[in-house]
């Protein structure tokens, strides 16, 4: 999953940023609307948080231009005001969802997992492919009856592949949500966190579709 982060406040938003990264999350920043709005329209994010009070471009204003252009993407909004009608002017112009600093940074994970929950249009936090089942909400992964652990991007890479069972999913694709803007690496990266996922879960589960990408095979057994 990749976030953006559009948040002038330096210290709050590289803590965010290291909070969500260390939870799997890939995250890219902008300190500014005008960057923010920029990032939001080059880029395929799976939610952006999004500050109210910001220099050169407000949140508003930012949320109102990627609206209008049909980019869909969940917004949840931030802001130190806490007036009723800034909340109502934040969701009236296309905010998924409003918090309130100061914050606790569990409530926003949990209102960030709800949010992409909703978008993947199931009220359940536990995807499943046969005898896969990957819990978003816990970040727990069990094959059958037995819990297999994983890291925070191997967990992301899995999450990103269960989410599309059955397709051909793109090492490109897995690297745009799994990994943030600043990546600059080999993209072979990806092939080594496959590798793991397969040592840990079987090897049959990830399937190489050569010169296309993965597809996750559901498998009972």
């Amino acid at each position: 999953m990749r976030l953006l982060i559009v948040e002038d406040e330096k210290r709050l938003a590289t803590s965010l940023a290291k909070g969500l990264t260390a939870e799997g999350f890939a995250v890219d920043l902008a300190h500014d609307g005008r960057e923010g709005l920029h990032l939001a329209t080059e880029a395929e994010y799976d939610l952006i948080i999004l500050d109210i009070m910001l220099p050169l471009l407000n949140g508003y204003r930012v949320l109102a231009t990627l609206r209008a252009a049909g980019d869909e993407t969940p917004v949840l909004m931030l802001t130190a005001k806490d007036g009723e009608y800034d909340e109502a002017e934040g969701l009236d112009t296309g905010a998924d969802d409003y918090l309130t600093k100061p914050f606790s940074y569990v409530v926003l994970l949990a209102r960030i997992r709800a949010l992409l929950r909703r978008r993947g249009r199931t009220a359940s936090p536990v995807l499943r492919a046969g005898d896969l089942a990957v819990d978003t909400a816990a970040r727990r992964v069990h094959r059958g009856d037995e819990e297999v652990v994983l890291t925070a991007k191997e967990f992301a890479v899995l999450e990103h592949l269960v989410q599309r069972p059955g397709e051909v999913v793109s090492k490109a694709d897995i690297l745009e949500h799994v990994w943030d803007f600043a990546y600059d690496g080999d993209p072979n990266i990806v092939e080594v966190y496959i590798s793991a996922l397969r040592r840990k879960l079987g090897s049959r589960l990830i399937q190489t579709v050569r010169g296309a990408g993965y597809r996750l095979v559901a498998q009972d057994g």
